[in-house]
């Protein structure tokens, strides 16, 4: 069976599973909408959390990058996976102590303003936004090469499936889509790098093959290691050593930094951890969540090694002076028709290379990587259509949860909690369903046009998360002296420091976007760190010269201190 007809039969059994897990599982009301009752086992939250939280970024796109960049990648490999560390320790439980629906609705009540619940509906929606938007182009780059439609075509069937699931199931569907989807897009991950680590390294586990001797064709060992390999073939082709990274040690920290804060204050990671029934449930679910994202984790880096090596070599040949077009590989031609890779014959010699510098001729989208691997390997058609469906499911689950932070906080947190607070149950289900339908094409429109590749523009959602929510989720836990003034400014100031920042290098002039040009050497992808520093100088500045907060909150801030306790499960 060839790969198109068994991309189609896989991809359609998840879709057929999702939708059936949608339909058993839809809400009945704004409970089971917002957090899937609050009864979920902490086991599958874990699950439905790490599914969740690796996005289309993580799947895609993270692999490409430390494929592309070697060494400088690491930066998203410390930073999301600290942020997830810093984000189970530090608020998870307590925000499942604080016991409601939403971050904006913990940040409305404890700083006792409409107006901060108000700005932090605002921030969230903003950062959901600019997340979805790489979702979204995940899912297009995964259905124009495997169902071979163009990539528009791809994100309106994307659009489709979420809506379907999202807006009828609320968190209940989600929670348990995530389950399914989480199953999918490890064994998709996970079967591919098991196989290229065995051809290359002899080793079953990618983890050990990734420091390992790489073998020949007959099973016996080379001498050479694989990163050895690597150095080696990044000197020849002019591009910095694979081990050895060309950012600066300022800008390293700094991205580090604002993934990591910005993981800790995304709102659609932290809203997971109020769908279990008590704050011990929020501690073990966090628990079995790292671990079920460390599989993944631990793996990119190595299949990152065999996917670059196996490229280059595939690309140049065994010479590595290029191979003629027409004996090309038939990933290359296959990657061609999406527009995802493109080639120009510079000095017309009718083959194909791939070099750093003026003499490179293949312009390949990073975001391909982990798609293309299994055929770049030779695998099984069977693997390269797992993958897809994989790819897909990795974007959706995380296109689901975003969908559902702007939808509550538009019909919880705007209409319920503000404009509208005499509004019956089922009317703020049906806003929310409405708001759901909304952002999906919102989602849409940004997948189609999207601000740069998936990784990029994940990282600029978690710069803003940190620069913004962050702040006033960590002082609105640890400090008892952190009024609504001084909440309200550092977020409002945080977000459009760094929003500006990025725009101006991004969309208003990308021609200045270099390290000359940037403030201390730090890169938009950076600034979110900067920004959270100034919300926090704000912050306090703000809170010194105003109004003490009532004693009645610094009484709740108490309460939330000791995370013990948090009310009833809904029973499923």
């Amino acid at each position: 069976m060839d790969v198109q007809t068994l991309t189609y039969l896989i991809v359609g059994a998840t879709f057929a599973l999702y939708i059936g897990i949608a339909i058993w599982s839809r809400a009945g009301s704004t409970k089971e909408f917002y957090v899937a009752g609050g009864g979920v086992h902490p086991v599958l939250n874990g699950m439905a959390t790490a599914a969740d939280w690796m996005s289309a970024a993580s799947f895609i796109s993270l692999a490409g990058i430390v494929s592309f960049t070697g060494y400088d990648g690491s930066v998203y490999l410390m930073g999301w996976t600290g942020g997830y560390v810093l984000l189970a320790l530090c608020m998870a439980p307590y925000l499942r102590k604080f016991g409601k629906f939403t971050v904006p609705d913990f940040i409305g009540d404890r700083y006792y303003s409409q107006t901060a619940r108000t700005v932090a509906v605002i921030c969230a929606i903003f950062i959901c936004f600019t997340y979805i938007a790489g979702q979204m182009r995940g899912v297009g780059v995964v259905f124009s090469r495997f169902l071979e439609v163009d990539v528009e075509t791809g994100v309106y069937i994307g659009m489709a499936v979420v809506f379907f699931y999202a807006v009828l199931g609320g968190m209940k569907g989600i929670t348990y889509t995530q389950v399914a989807q989480y199953c999918v897009l490890i064994f998709a991950f996970m079967v591919p790098a098991i196989f290229i680590s065995v051809m290359m390294t002899g080793h079953i586990l990618p983890q050990i093959g990734f420091g390992a001797e790489m073998i020949d064709a007959a099973g016996n060992g080379t001498g050479v290691y694989l990163l050895d390999k690597l150095d080696g073939l990044s000197a020849e082709l002019g591009f910095s050593q694979y081990t050895e990274g060309s950012k600066s040690m300022i800008d390293v920290f700094f991205i580090t930094g604002a993934l990591m804060f910005g993981t800790a204050g995304l709102p659609h990671v932290i809203v997971r951890f109020f769908t279990v029934p008590k704050v011990k449930d929020a501690r073990i679910s966090a628990g079995w969540a790292l671990v079920f994202i460390a599989i993944m984790y631990t793996t990119i880096p190595a299949l990152s090694a065999f996917s670059r090596v196996n490229m280059i070599e595939t690309i140049n040949g065994p010479e590595s002076t290029g191979v003629p077009y027409e004996t090309a590989p038939t990933w290359i031609k296959n990657w061609e028709k999406t527009g995802l890779i493109t080639w120009d014959d510079k000095n017309n010699d009718g083959k194909i290379f791939y070099t750093n510098g003026e003499k490179n001729e293949m312009n390949i989208d990073r975001d391909i990587m982990v798609l293309a691997t299994p055929e770049i390997a030779n695998l099984p058609a069977w693997v390269i259509a797992l993958v897809a469906a994989g790819g897909l499911a990795a974007a959706l689950s995380t296109s689901a949860g975003l969908l559902l932070v702007i939808s509550t906080s538009v019909s919880h947190d705007l209409l319920k909690k503000n404009l509208m607070p005499d509004i019956s149950d089922k009317k703020e289900l049906m806003y929310a369903r409405i708001a759901a339908g909304f952002g999906v094409i919102m989602a849409g429109y940004f997948g189609i046009n999207p601000p740069g590749f998936v990784a990029a523009v994940v990282a600029i959602a978690f710069g803003l998360a940190a620069a913004s929510l962050f702040p006033a989720i960590i002082m609105g836990i640890f400090s008892r002296t952190m009024n609504k003034e001084g909440a309200i400014s550092g977020m409002v100031i945080g977000l459009l420091f760094t929003a500006s920042y990025i725009a101006y290098f991004k969309f208003i002039n990308p021609a200045a976007n270099s390290s000359e040009n940037w403030l201390l050497g730090i890169s938009p992808e950076g600034i979110g760190m900067v920004g959270m520093m100034v919300n926090f100088g704000v912050a306090f500045a703000v809170s010194k010269v105003t109004a003490k907060i009532p004693d009645e909150i610094v009484a709740m801030v108490e309460s939330i201190r000791f995370p013990k306790g948090s009310g009833e499960a809904h029973d499923h």
